[in-house]
């Protein structure tokens, strides 16, 4: 089990790093990515602090800490940017804030993101088929998440992917302790959003063989 999409206190999550990383290693979880939100102000604050977590916790716990960053609601010609930078200062995961129907995220963010390379476009809301082509086409992994609100789509989202071939992963997006998910509990996101179980154990293998390997160690 893992997880490539969560928040610490260096954005808007309840916890330290190192809490964090306790959590989910008594859930049983292999790795976490910490992808706290971002943009031009603070994006080159949080990733070095992160990366430091990352090094010296990873010494020591079996439960792997992937240093990585959300750039959110940036306007989308400037996310290609900040993917870039983000990169630059040490990032092992780049996410993307998507285009969810709960948010006043502006339009065009999606396909900047896919267009920028973003190793995950975080809850796509109603993702078009063309952009939905384009991750497939480039590799960017397409989230189904967790978080309410933001899983509203995840239906169409699987949908499409599965049709047109883009990469799938399911996150959380947690930033409190209750909302990192049991693996059964993740398993039962992806069947939700209309995956088979074979869908849903692909998705995993093909996450964890793309972002895993990098982690920190």
């Amino acid at each position: 089990m893992f997880d490539l999409h969560c928040h610490s206190i260096f954005s808007d999550g309840e916890l330290i790093p190192a809490e964090l990383l306790q959590r989910v290693k008594v859930m049983g979880y292999e790795a976490v990515a910490i992808t706290d939100h971002a943009d031009h102000a603070n994006i080159d604050l949080i990733v070095p602090r992160l990366l430091a977590a990352a090094r010296a916790l990873n010494q020591i716990s079996e439960t792997k800490l992937i240093p990585g960053i959300e750039i959110t609601h940036v306007p989308p010609p400037m996310i290609p940017e900040l993917v870039s930078r983000a990169r630059a200062l040490g990032a092992e995961i780049v996410v993307v804030h998507g285009e969810t129907l709960v948010e006043p995220v502006e339009p065009g963010t999606n396909l900047a993101a896919i267009r920028a390379g973003a190793d995950i476009l975080a809850h796509p809301g109603l993702i078009s088929e063309e952009e939905v082509k384009l991750a497939a086409e480039r590799g960017v992994f397409l989230e189904l998440s967790g978080r309410k609100g933001h899983s509203l789509t995840n239906g169409h989202v699987a949908a499409l992917a599965r049709r047109l071939g883009a990469p799938l992963v399911i996150n959380s997006d947690g930033h409190a302790p209750g909302d990192f998910m049991t693996p059964e509990f993740a398993f039962r996101v992806g069947r939700g959003a209309g995956l088979s179980e074979e869908e849903v154990r692909e998705l995993y293998r093909q996450a964890r063989q793309r972002f895993l390997e990098g982690a920190s160690s």
